[in-house]
């Protein structure tokens, strides 16, 4: 068997949950090409499952599909075979009408980008980027997505003096809050982080961590986790799935998979980062064996 053969075999998958709140099958995308003849193939098969409440991080290096895949969940890029469920609903049949749109406005899934700055209308106050969504919906009165977009900006530990300020007036971390106040506003059942730390300073960076963290337990919305950084995944993410050239080659629990990586390049990915990598899984288990646990929400 060749290196490049051994580095796409086939992973043991974790058994899917019959209630799992997403399901990827056989998913593969192309660039450049019809029905995948003629362009560059991103994603070759991909199986992905998420349960209810779960987080999963999906890790790869650049080029390895991550970015393709977290936008054909979220219906940005168009998928050549396989389905994309979301609760009963397979998102690669709605086409780019009247359904697309309605399940959109719906706010189930959403996507929070990796670049904040781009992603936030420089002209929008915080209020209105917040409640952005909720403002498509109609439906709901000014009061009401006011007192919607606090409550969001104090799940992300923002206080409400930010509604009336614009992004170019606040930090690169509080930008990122926003953009993530944004998401949760419309209450989703899903939401998809897209390398969500790394524009981000050090101390930035670790404080979005810690609330992400925070949010899993604190609300039960189920999470994907998107980065190509190994130890940004430890404390975050129940399950790690690693890509490589578009194809899923290990997927586990996080604390084994980082610990006792089974395949190739799950072993070469670590190579980067072991000692940091370490030192956080073995900061969370010492913390976890002088604390009481608290039961997540359900």
């Amino acid at each position: 068997m060749s290196p490049e053969t051994a580095l796409l075999e086939r992973p043991t998958t974790t058994p899917v949950p019959d209630d799992a709140l997403l399901r990827v099958s056989g998913l593969h995308a192309s660039l450049g090409g019809h029905g995948g003849t003629d362009g560059h193939h991103v994603l070759r098969g991909v199986d992905l499952h998420v349960g209810r409440s779960e987080v999963v991080g999906i890790i790869g290096e650049t080029g390895s599909g991550k970015t393709t895949l977290a936008r054909a969940i979220a219906g940005l890029v168009g998928t050549d075979e396989g389905s994309i469920d979301l609760d009963g609903v397979d998102l690669t049949r709605l086409g780019q009408g009247r359904r697309r749109r309605a399940h959109r406005r719906a706010g189930h899934l959403q996507l929070v980008f990796q670049d904040p700055l781009r992603s936030l209308d420089p002209a929008l106050r915080v209020e209105e980027l917040v409640t952005e969504g909720l403002a498509i919906r109609g439906r709901l009165a000014a009061q009401v997505r006011r007192e919607e977009a606090i409550r969001a900006l104090e799940l992300v530990g923002l206080d409400e003096t930010l509604l009336q300020r614009v992004p170019r007036d606040i930090s690169g971390g509080q930008r990122q809050r926003v953009a993530i106040a944004r998401a949760l506003a419309t209450r989703p059942r899903l939401i998809v982080f897209d390398e969500p730390v790394s524009a981000l300073d050090a101390q930035s960076r670790e404080s979005v961590l810690r609330m992400l963290a925070g949010l899993r337990d604190e609300l039960g919305t189920a999470l994907v986790v998107i980065s190509h950084d190994l130890t940004s995944m430890v404390g975050v993410v129940d399950r790690v799935v690693v890509l490589y050239e578009g194809a899923v080659v290990e997927e586990g629990p996080t604390d084994r998979v980082l610990r006792d990586p089974r395949h190739e390049y799950t072993r070469l990915l670590l190579q980067a980062a072991p000692a940091t990598v370490r030192r956080r899984l073995d900061a969370l288990a010492s913390a976890a064996d002088t604390s009481t646990t608290i039961p997540r929400k359900s």
